[in-house]
């Protein structure tokens, strides 16, 4: 059996705890109320703000959407008359994806069950008009990822990130934010590939209320009801647990810090991450 990574364990618990099918943060303008009952509204606007980057499909466009979750945004795409394909490195979620997309008709998507460093790039040489990263592109090596994306990508065609990138970091540390490469570094690399810029807007303030709602959620209900099934395995088993305890202490504290120190917040977020929407063209 192959080991999960993180992110795909995350993409499995939001789907199985919020009934939603996207793990991506959402869009709230002031007009939405930040409720977890307005999370798929939120999501869905950010799904609707990526497919706006893209050229209109008078014409054959084709797409690759890398890191594509559970397919919400593919199928979407398809749906809207786009020839798209995806990127997902996990099984249980690639299985998903194929799900999804085969009850429809039309183009068919590709499904490509890999990382994008392992992407079969001289095969597509030339072949994509638009690849896009939706909070893909902070788990893949820019010193990786850029020199693919030069190939699959055909002249004039265009690299679309979502995604939260880190601030020159102050003083004290992540407070457990981590992930995202650090700006000033990724723009450096840029410079040095073909790319052009079209777009790059700060977002930041219309992401960072999620963070309210995820922190909601660990600090009020999960921490909660973790302590309780603690509870309960230390008073069935008192031995295993405090072996287990004595071997996995260090793991446990930084997931204690990271998850439920309530430091997850909107305020912290800001401080320590920016999230843009830029698009880019290969000349």
């Amino acid at each position: 059996m192959s080991k999960m990574h993180s992110r795909e364990l995350g993409l499995v618990l939001a789907k199985q705890l919020l009934d939603v099918e996207d793990l991506h943060y959402g869009l709230w303008d002031d007009d939405l109320e930040l409720t977890l009952g307005n999370l798929a509204v939120a999501q869905q606007r950010y799904n609707d703000m990526l497919i706006a980057q893209l050229p209109k499909p008078d014409g054959e466009v084709r797409v690759l959407d890398v890191g594509c979750g559970t397919g919400q945004l593919l199928r979407q795409m398809l749906e809207r008359g786009y020839s798209a394909d995806g990127v997902i490195p996990a099984k249980e979620l690639s299985d998903a994806v194929r799900r999804k997309v085969a009850e429809r008709s039309g183009y068919q998507a590709r499904i490509f069950e890999c990382g994008f460093e392992e992407f079969p790039a001289e095969r597509f040489r030339n072949h994509y008009d638009v690849v896009l990263f939706s909070e893909s592109f902070q788990y893949i090596s820019p010193s990786a990822s850029l020199p693919i994306l030069q190939v699959i990508l055909r002249p004039g065609g265009l690299l679309l990130i979502s995604d939260f990138f880190k601030r020159d970091e102050p003083a004290g540390g992540n407070l457990g934010f981590g992930g995202g490469h650090p700006l000033k570094d990724f723009y450096a690399s840029m410079k040095k590939t073909a790319f052009v810029p079209v777009k790059d807007e700060d977002i930041t303030h219309r992401v960072s209320p999620n963070m309210g709602l995820v922190n909601d959620l660990l600090m009020r209900r999960l921490k909660p009801a973790s302590l309780t099934i603690a509870r309960y395995i230390e008073g069935r088993y008192p031995l295993l647990t405090r072996l287990a305890v004595r071997l996995l202490r260090k793991r446990l504290d930084r997931m204690n810090y990271k998850y439920f120190s309530g430091h997850r917040s909107k305020e912290v977020f800001e401080r320590y991450k920016i999230y843009r929407l830029l698009l880019y063209r290969l000349t």
